[in-house]
């Protein structure tokens, strides 16, 4: 982000990502608005951001004034929004009502896209959701220390396969994989679940976690996490290898979160993106 843009919002969702965000915003110095969404985003958010509002998925017109109040041009948006809220009780305002009205399907691309494009025609432009965390992006091999074993390298194989062919219908971003068999696809339960519901049908075998970044260029919204609340999932459902996407993966709490991928014998192994 550039010294001249140094005010902006940022979208606040669940988990950390939002939090780690603002922290960084604050270092800088910079005068950032937080916007945070109702039954996602933590409470936190009011003591890390100078400003704070809280909306609704379904008010995409009050983000809208709240950026013009606020003098905000550009928007970050970090954290997750859980998929299955557009099933939520909530009637969704004339503007959110448009993009819903327009979407070709309620897939993430669609909707996000098409209320990144509702944001433009109001002249708020959607900035690079990992702008203040690139340190935190995956690199390149072993992560976490321990190398993939040769049985563990085959299910990566085969599940950046399946996982690159997911990626053309934007359902999901992960797969587990037991035995080169694929057990489980994520689409809105979310990886959690996903991995648990593939430790139940395979009865506690060891499990690889892949995880896409659905060949997407940009890294606006939807990127891929990894971080501490990973780390007891991944225990509980023996899951003993993750492959991500180097450069478009966060690494939430990366120093704590590979230490203890560490110590449990987890390996994290970042790949070149699929194109």
């Amino acid at each position: 982000m550039s010294e001249a843009a140094r005010r902006y919002a940022i979208l606040c969702g669940n988990g950390r990502f939002p939090i780690l965000a603002l922290e960084e915003a604050r270092k800088l110095g910079d005068d950032v608005v937080a916007i945070g969404i109702r039954d996602e985003a933590s409470k936190e958010i009011e003591s890390l951001a100078g400003r704070c509002h809280w909306v609704t998925i379904a008010e995409l017109g009050k983000l809208i004034d709240i950026c013009h109040k606020e003098g905000c041009v550009e928007l970050m948006m970090a954290g997750q929004v859980k998929h299955v809220s557009i099933f939520s009780s909530l009637a969704p305002d004339w503007r959110l009502a448009r993009v819903l009205f327009k979407a070709a399907t309620k897939s993430t691309d669609s909707l996000i896209g098409g209320v990144i494009e509702e944001l433009a025609r109001e002249n708020i432009r959607v900035v690079d959701s990992t702008a203040l965390l690139k340190p935190l992006l995956a690199g390149e091999g072993p992560l976490s220390g321990r190398k993939l074993t040769s049985e563990e390298e085959a299910d990566v194989r085969y599940g950046r396969r399946i996982a690159a062919a997911l990626s053309g219908f934007d359902v999901g971003q992960s797969a587990a994989i037991c035995e080169k068999a694929c057990v489980a696809l994520e689409a809105m339960e979310g990886t959690d679940a996903m991995l648990r519901r593939a430790a139940a049908l395979t009865g506690g075998r060891r499990l690889t976690l892949v995880k896409g970044s659905r060949r997407r260029k940009h890294l606006l919204f939807d990127v891929p996490v990894l971080g501490l609340a990973s780390m007891a999932v991944l225990r509980e459902t023996n899951t003993t290898a993750v492959a991500v996407d180097a450069g478009r993966t966060l690494l939430l709490d990366k120093d704590e979160m590979l230490g203890q991928a560490r110590e449990a014998r987890i390996a994290i192994v970042g790949y070149p993106p699929e194109e």
